[in-house]
């Protein structure tokens, strides 16, 4: 999955008629690979990569870079590879107006400002001298995020009140809506030794653990004020693997409540204790899978569309599942984030 000649991975890896195939390159997605692999070297794994080189390559072109929650990506990274240079980045980027400079952060994308959260405490643990100075921005980041979270735990997408998209469909989060904001509180609440992101945090992780599948499955979306899940499927095999863990495990590292029985039904669904019985790791391609979906694009939008009026408890059939048979980077990037260290 890498370009060594641009050293930046790609955006995904398919499996076609010719082979697995390479498409694209994703800054985006190296980042969090690079996040992954500087956790193996932390932990003094082998890793086979320059995570230096891939970082030094990473920073020689920022321009695309368009949100806050790009730019929390950088710094996170920046925090882990170099935090001797976070002073001097800070100055470059403007940070302390970047929450009113992105749309993003303007229209209170749950995700987004997870990472920017998640980054702004990370240079607050590695340069401890310049967290007084990121205080205030973190409290704020935090506040904006608090804002999308229903009284059942779980996050919406976006503010309801800041945009048209945010009153269509801000109420209804993904997972990635739910698990980033578990991570990113629990590191802001270890940066700046504050309690009352946990509860938010803990909030979350329960409610998600209370809705996981039989099987273990981590569920698509989530509807922030009814506390329903909205739509089962596609079960993505990074939230199994890679995202749950990051965010449970961290969220466990703070509060000392062990999420460790959920963690291992998710990670079981990958090993074939799944709905089609089959293992998601394909060992000769050296991949997992990236989901399992409807074979019928459309169950997933009239699964949503029922979630506003049917019985919390009925689940019907959403037909005929396949696998996707693609991976992207990012997705083995957390996976290494999560477990490198052998928590």
């Amino acid at each position: 999955m890498l370009d060594g000649r641009k050293r930046f991975f790609c955006s995904r890896l398919v499996k076609t008629a010719q082979g697995m195939v390479s498409e694209g390159i994703s800054p985006r997605y190296t980042l969090m690979t690079i996040l992954g692999l500087r956790e193996m070297d932390l932990a003094e794994g082998q890793s086979f990569f320059d995570t230096k080189a891939l970082f030094e390559a990473s920073i020689e072109d920022t321009n695309w870079i368009d949100g806050a929650g790009d730019l929390g990506l950088l710094i996170w990274t920046y925090a882990k590879c170099a935090p001797e240079c976070l002073d001097d980045f800070f100055q470059t980027i403007k940070l302390q107006t970047a929450l009113d400079r992105y749309q993003d952060a303007r229209h209170a994308r749950t995700m987004e400002l997870a990472w920017f959260l998640a980054g702004i405490a990370h240079a607050a643990l590695a340069s401890p001298d310049l967290a007084p100075g990121l205080e205030d921005l973190a409290v704020e980041a935090y506040r904006r995020l608090k804002s999308n979270q229903g009284d059942h735990g779980f996050f919406g997408h976006m503010s309801t009140t800041k945009s048209a998209a945010g009153i269509l469909r801000g109420r209804v989060g993904s997972f990635a809506d739910q698990i980033y904001p578990i991570y990113a509180m629990s590191r802001f609440a270890a940066a700046f030794s504050v309690d009352e992101p946990l509860s938010s945090a803990a909030d979350c992780a329960r409610a998600i653990c209370e809705a996981q599948g039989d099987m273990g499955q981590w569920w698509w979306l989530y509807d922030a004020k009814t506390g329903r899940v909205s739509s089962r499927y596609p079960v993505y095999s990074v939230h199994q693997h890679g995202m749950a863990p990051m965010g449970l495990l961290a969220l466990q590292g703070v509060i000392g409540e062990s999420f460790k029985g959920s963690i291992d039904k998710g990670l079981r669904w990958i090993c074939g204790f799944n709905e089609l019985g089959t293992d998601m790791r394909s060992f000769p391609e050296r991949v997992v899978w990236r989901c399992m979906r409807p074979r019928k694009t459309q169950t997933k939008y009239w699964e949503t569309a029922l979630s506003f009026v049917r019985s919390q408890k009925d689940h019907r059939s959403v037909g005929e599942l396949e696998i996707l048979h693609e991976i992207r980077p990012y997705e083995f990037g957390w996976l290494l984030y999560a477990f490198a260290d052998a928590h």
